[in-house]
């Protein structure tokens, strides 16, 4: 049932206007470009379908639209809907008028809409009224569904891993990404949905109320995500390039990564499993502690820039990750004794990673085994709750003055 008649009307007025438009344009020699789509699943056969590109040539074309008169009489209109304001944050760019935001987030997504549904620009009323009755869903419902997916890559999962807050690693469906964004085949990762380490996507999930102007933050969300699936799961683990966001289910908007999360270390594949899944969703909640915590801060940031770079930088980062996260002033060597205590099970393994440590930089052999142990110190320290009372609690190991602080990890296990 259409609530707004007159809002109706005008942007029924509108996209007429825009199909005359094109129309004119395609009898003029231009022509709507197909994509030929493979739709790839693993352990399943291939299949390919053409489909218009209309959101393309649309898009293309737009500009051409916003002088109108039929543009702005619809303009004028959506103004007037207070509920508008969150689609006009959608592809805002630099400071953009309140006219050039509804055209973008509202006025272009409703036109490409019912010209899919049209799969052309053959008109069809009820491909409008379908597309419209979907627009007044969202902006006249009690609240609105927030998504944002990336693609994920570098480890394999056999379930769905909640990560908390409306975040998890789940399965990708075949051709999911392509339905509502075309142009998915191309920027996802080379070979995303058929290699065993590339069917697994990052999701956000919100429930917003219906007075929110500002969608989340999910390129920040999901990079936090990314980071405690690194510490988790210790492996080659990237999302993006981009997000493909959506608002009450229709496409919403497509966002960078942050390029720490959209670059894939280099490694070997992983699996999350249950139990790893559970860390890293603990870790994500806790890497807020770093707001309040600088040193712990700079300790996430050079592990994690370590991942990607060579000898002798790849060392240098870790040794300051290390003096962040325990040397409190004291260095490294203070840092690399703390770590010895803190991980060590018996005096010579404690030994032996003191050795690794404190080579670091010194000892290419020993890289491998250090970079591990400076990703289970930040493990560690996450779970723990408070790096400087666990320093204090080493160091009265160290003296001989108190036990051995037990290991958060291995709690998590045995719960």
């Amino acid at each position: 049932m259409i609530r707004s008649q007159h809002l109706h009307r005008s942007l029924r007025c509108f996209c007429l206007g825009a199909f005359a438009v094109f129309t004119a344009d395609l009898e003029g020699g231009d022509d709507l470009p197909f994509a030929f789509e493979e739709h790839g699943s693993y352990g399943r056969p291939t299949l390919y379908e053409y489909r218009p590109l209309v959101r393309g040539f649309v898009e293309a074309r737009a500009d051409r639209l916003a002088g109108r008169e039929d543009t702005r009489a619809a303009l004028d209109d959506l103004r007037r809907e207070p509920a508008a304001a969150i689609f006009a944050r959608a592809h805002a760019g630099s400071k953009p008028s309140e006219e050039q935001a509804l055209f973008r987030s509202v006025l272009v997504p409703l036109l490409v809409r019912t010209a899919e549904g049209c799969g052309g620009f053959d008109w069809d009323d009820g491909a409008f009224d379908r597309a419209y009755v979907e627009l007044e869903s969202s902006l006249y419902g009690e609240g609105h569904a927030y998504g944002a997916v990336a693609p994920l890559v570098g480890l394999s999962a056999g379930a769905v891993v909640d990560l908390g807050d409306g975040i998890r690693v789940r399965a990708v469906a075949g051709g999911e990404l392509a339905a509502h964004w075309p142009e998915a085949t191309r920027l996802a990762p080379e070979g995303f949905g058929r290699e065993p380490d590339r069917l697994c996507v990052l999701e956000l999930e919100r429930s917003l109320p219906r007075q929110t102007a500002d969608p989340p933050d999910a390129s920040a969300e999901l990079a936090d995500a990314v980071t405690a699936l690194r510490l988790a799961a210790a492996g080659p683990i990237a999302a993006g390039p981009v997000l493909f966001e959506r608002l009450d289910w229709r496409p919403y908007g497509i966002r960078p990564v942050l390029p720490i999360s959209a670059t894939a270390p280099a490694g070997d594949p992983t699996r999350l499993d249950v139990f790893r899944g559970r860390v890293a969703a603990e870790l994500r909640e806790r890497l807020l502690l770093a707001d309040e915590d600088p040193d712990l801060g700079e300790a996430l940031d050079r592990w994690e820039l370590s991942l990607f770079q060579a000898e002798p930088f790849r060392s240098e980062q870790l040794r300051a990750a290390l003096t962040a996260a325990l040397g409190s002033g004291d260095g490294l060597w203070a840092g690399a004794a703390r770590a010895a205590v803190l991980l060590g099970e018996d005096g010579r393994s404690r030994a032996e990673l003191l050795a690794r440590l404190s080579a670091l930089g010194k000892d290419p052999a020993a890289v491998a085994a250090a970079a591990d142990a400076v990703r289970r110190v930040l493990v560690e320290l996450l779970l723990h709750g408070d790096r400087r009372s666990l320093i204090e609690l080493l160091d009265g190991s160290l003296l001989g003055v108190r036990p051995r602080p037990e290991s958060r990890l291995a709690l998590a296990a045995a719960r």
